[in-house]
């Protein structure tokens, strides 16, 4: 998520929503110059590492071996790792080393995911994804759903599609859920209330379509969302939006069990006998 949009879509949806009076609006707006100042602009890209990893830990390496498992992570920035300081500090690789490890088998990861992504951008990274469907998928989607204004319902309901989309082709999903921009601190107040209570409504509408599709979702708000608040300085990147290489490391291991018990479920991905 783009700090600079953040604000001033926040800013537009409270002034859109209840109708401000001109004295409350004069205060958003005030907050969301400041909150600018704070932020400051980033123009860095993600990295990216994807390729084979092997269950010693050692990757990406430039072989295939026949029995490699396929991995693909979908939807934002979180999902895409920016914030991370280096590679190996990325969500994808961190999952992808745990998924090898805990198969005993290789995995190859590939990353769909782009910043800036709402849900309704899910489809052209589906579109990519189902040219080679990969056997197990992270989609962690939302964020800038609320930021733009996004419907409730409508980003639920695309979510949904796009999940369905993939099951038909084969792939195990699984979903992170909306995380708690409450955590963002440069927000300040009341934009930060306004954009705490849409995502976590858009939360609980991803897992309801979710459940209904019998698939699996991880609620980033409840599972991850409170170590940043109690540890920012620790967990965010400069930009004090997205995590660094500490806080994906805590989401991964937040996310890696539930992928290992889809994966359980999926034929080749089993544990080896010890």
């Amino acid at each position: 998520m783009a700090g600079m949009r953040v604000i001033r879509a926040l800013m537009l949806g409270a002034g859109s929503v209840g109708g401000l009076s001109g004295a409350a609006y004069g205060l958003l707006n005030g907050q969301s110059r400041r909150a600018r100042t704070i932020i400051g602009k980033s123009g860095d890209l993600p990295r990216n590492a994807d390729g084979v990893y092997l269950p010693d830990g050692t990757g990406p390496v430039q072989h295939e071996p026949a029995d490699c498992r396929t991995f693909a992570m979908l939807g934002d920035s979180l999902a895409a790792g920016l914030g991370a300081e280096t590679e190996d500090r990325l969500p994808g690789v961190r999952l992808a080393k745990g998924l090898a490890e805990e198969s005993g088998r290789p995995v190859r990861l590939t990353t769909h995911a782009i910043s800036g992504s709402r849900t309704s951008d899910l489809d052209e990274q589906v579109d990519v994804a189902l040219i080679t469907p990969p056997e197990l998928a992270l989609i962690i989607v939302g964020g800038n759903d609320v930021t733009t204004r996004m419907r409730v319902g409508t980003s639920a309901a695309v979510l949904a599609k796009q999940v369905r989309r993939l099951m038909r082709a084969g792939t195990t999903v699984v979903v992170g859920t909306c995380p708690d921009l409450d955590i963002i601190q440069p927000i300040p107040q009341p934009l930060r209330t306004i954009a705490s209570r849409w995502g976590l409504a858009l939360a609980r509408a991803q897992r309801r379509e979710l459940d209904r599709l019998g698939v699996r979702s991880v609620s980033i708000a409840a599972l991850v969302s409170p170590e940043f608040r109690q540890r920012p300085d620790e967990l965010f990147s400069a930009d004090r939006f997205h995590p660094n290489g500490a806080g994906y490391e805590l989401a991964a291991s937040v996310l890696l069990a539930p992928l290992c018990d889809a994966a359980g479920s999926t034929r080749g991905w089993q544990p080896l006998p010890a």
